[in-house]
């Protein structure tokens, strides 16, 4: 096809594909490109099940109505949960139904004959660590045998980064949200590199493990307990994202806040100078400490809006390494899958995409909640850590606030003149927008016993909001 020349007069206006618009320019034709894409994808069926629970005009059915205001009340609950630090308690005395035999995991439900690399490594960690095996292989072996049930960590009001691993012995954080009542429990952070979340579980590993159980973790404990209120956790990450943290791959702000916070405490707590020195450095020489507290503070928001009925607001959505998952409040405790993406980012030394295994974790429940990839703004020095730009963060935001009920009433970002980070992912406008959430997230390699080996970005996969959207029409047909 030939175009007339720009001196003609002519003007075009091309939608869709790009391709069309590179070849009126190549003939010089005057051009304006609209990145245009037809809503929910172009699927018939999606767009009937828009047309019947999606807004439209001024105009409400009684479905709609109820929608719209199950949804209102899910950013409501989203804004207004609580966070505070009350103890830290082995999990085995807090997590409800974790037994001795039970192992805790990221993602969605997952069998051992799936899992990926990490996963395995770190679930092949914590059971030489709990003293059920000497190695990988004797570990392997007793995981297959069907002796250890695996449980996702959401089951047990539980969030676990990366490989997610929680085992009885090891020491969970105990955070309560005070507006509605609820609890939330998240491992501590071992920091970066070769650790267990990773999938590594070498001598080395295993050490400062069981450092963390029994020095680490009681000390902090017994600081926590020379506090009459607790540490307001959501507090500081409304005071991190105005400090350059967006509280999922950036918590220099939080952790620095949050060793603040933690001193006095540890100075009355009648603990050796030499303890006190050995958490000091442990935790302000590791920038992502701050992390397993913003994680379950996102929890204990999201999981206000479970089982909330007629809600389209997206209420968990995490990875396993093998499978990416999503809830969505109306539809309860059902998971929607696909495949877990591959993230696009910067690798450390030595390693590459090659090298990666697929996305995993519970971590994105902090995007979720209003933090994370949703604060990107926030936390510009974010992308010299998982590549990008410093306009791709704004754009992230932005991208986020389009599928998302409204802006946070606390977390707010200074670059986007204190307007709140966005929050209440709603999958009727993720399907008609064909626009899903980001994530930014570590990289784990692929194989067991190595580690972490990068950071990056990726998108969540469109199917599971058209699966959710689907399940979501019929389940109010069904009504």
């Amino acid at each position: 096809m030939t175009f007339p020349a720009k001196e003609q007069g002519l003007s075009l206006v091309n939608m869709g594909l790009p391709s069309f618009a590179d070849s009126a320019r190549e003939q010089g034709a005057e051009l304006v490109h609209l990145d245009w894409k037809p809503a929910a994808g172009g699927h018939r069926d999606l767009l009937d099940i828009l047309d019947k629970i999606a807004r439209q005009g001024e105009v409400h059915s009684p479905l709609q109505a109820r929608i719209e205001a199950a949804n209102q009340e899910a950013y409501k609950r989203l804004c207004a949960a609580g966070s505070v630090l009350v103890d830290a308690r082995p999990a085995r005395e807090v997590i409800p139904d974790l037994d001795e035999d039970t192992i805790l995991h990221a993602g969605p439900p997952i069998t051992w004959d799936r899992m990926c690399g990490p996963v395995r490594g770190a679930i092949a960690g914590a059971l030489i660590y709990e003293g059920k095996a000497k190695n990988y292989d004797e570990a392997a072996k007793l995981a297959a045998s069907g002796a250890i049930r695996f449980s996702p960590c959401h089951h047990h009001r539980t969030v676990g980064p990366m490989a997610g691993v929680v085992s009885p012995s090891m020491w969970v954080w105990v955070l309560r949200n005070p507006v509605h009542g609820n609890e939330a429990y998240c491992t501590l952070n071992e920091g970066l590199g070769k650790v267990l979340r990773f999938g590594a579980y070498d001598a080395e590993v295993m050490e400062r493990l069981r450092w963390m159980e029994k020095e680490l973790a009681p000390s902090l404990a017994a600081a926590l307990h020379r506090s009459e209120t607790g540490i307001n956790i959501k507090a500081i990450i409304a005071q991190a994202l105005q400090m350059g943290d967006e509280l999922h791959n950036r918590n220099v702000a939080g952790t620095s806040l949050l060793l603040r916070e933690l001193v006095p405490l540890l100075l009355e707590a009648e603990l050796s100078a030499a303890t006190i020195k050995k958490v000091f450095d442990f935790i302000s020489g590791n920038n992502h400490f701050f992390l397993n507290l913003s994680m379950p503070t996102a929890k204990l928001a999201a999981d206000t809006i479970l089982g909330l009925a007629d809600s389209t607001v997206m209420c968990a959505m995490a990875r396993n390494g093998t499978d990416i998952g999503i809830r969505v409040a109306g539809l309860g405790q059902r998971w929607f899958t696909a495949p877990a993406g591959m993230p696009k980012g910067l690798y450390f030394g030595g390693f590459s995409e090659a090298d990666a295994n697929h996305d995993l974790g519970d971590s994105t429940i902090c995007e979720t909640a209003g933090i994370g990839g949703a604060a990107m703004a926030a936390a510009p020095a974010i992308v010299k850590f998982t590549g990008g730009t410093a306009e791709l963060a704004m754009t992230i935001t932005r991208d986020m606030g389009r599928v998302s009920m409204g802006p946070h009433r606390d977390y707010q970002i200074p670059q986007l003149d204190f307007e709140g980070a966005p929050v209440g992912v709603d999958i009727r406008k993720v399907v008609e927008l064909d626009s899903p959430p980001y994530i930014n997230t570590g990289i784990a390699h692929k194989e067991p016993g190595i580690g972490q080996v990068g950071a990056g970005l990726l998108r969540a996969p469109m199917s599971l909001f058209y699966e959710a959207l689907r399940a979501f029409g019929q389940f109010e047909k069904e009504k």
